[in-house]
């Protein structure tokens, strides 16, 4: 230790520290400073979409079609995350960073259509993570496809329906963004895919994780 600190120096002693191992890098986490009365931030630097949300441990055991919704809105309690950010809010923050909506699902043709738009990378990380998960590392698929998160749009009607709905995990009329591996009512009504939150990876039930969406790199 007494090498670490000569090299290092004072001033440089806690990122030595973090380097050699000796403490925790959560950094990451802290500095979002996301609360309940501020849970969305947008970087526009870093082009990224960061919101606080709680873990639903309920999705540890039942399947479900929600991964992230507003926990005001009518499906707040029906998702692996529950939101403090609310649908409008995050729709608007998409849009400042440039990401273009497809704006192509209606309930009509929700059953035999895949979701458009921007293609986005979503992680979610916690403290005492250590790193950032990808949501399909968290969320398990019982046929272990890949999510394919696109920006759907759905502003009008997430806003008339108020579902609450930020992520859904099969394309979706409704949701601001929504899993374009599969057409609407893959959970629900076909049954062709379970999903449930990864209790292996993620904290318990309550925990604050933060989620942030980017555009795909």
């Amino acid at each position: 230790m007494r090498k670490i600190v000569t090299v290092c120096g004072t001033m440089g002693l806690y990122l030595c520290a973090a380097v050699f191992g000796i403490l925790p890098v959560e950094l990451s986490f802290a500095k979002l400073a996301l609360t309940k009365e501020n849970p969305i931030l947008v970087d526009e630097k870093e082009k990224t979409v960061s919101v606080l949300a709680q873990v639903n441990g309920k999705y540890f055991y039942q399947t479900t079609r929600h991964g992230l919704v507003y926990s005001g809105g009518s499906n707040g309690d029906k998702s692996v995350f529950k939101s403090f950010a609310n649908e409008q809010d995050f729709y608007n923050a998409l849009v400042k960073l440039g990401s273009k909506a497809g704006n192509n699902m209606t309930p009509k043709n929700a059953a035999n259509t895949f979701v458009e738009g921007d293609l986005l990378d979503v992680t979610v990380t916690w403290e005492g993570a250590g790193k950032e998960y990808r949501m399909d590392e968290v969320i398990t698929d019982s046929n272990k496809r890949s999510f394919q998160i696109r920006f759907g749009g759905n502003q009008k009607r997430a806003l008339d329906i108020k579902t609450g709905c930020l992520l859904c995990l099969d394309s979706c009329p409704v949701g601001i963004v929504s899993n374009a591996s599969y057409t609407n009512g893959a959970v629900e009504k076909r049954n062709e895919v379970v999903f449930k939150g990864n209790p292996k990876l993620l904290p318990p039930d309550g925990s604050l994780v933060v989620v942030t969406v980017k555009a795909h790199q």
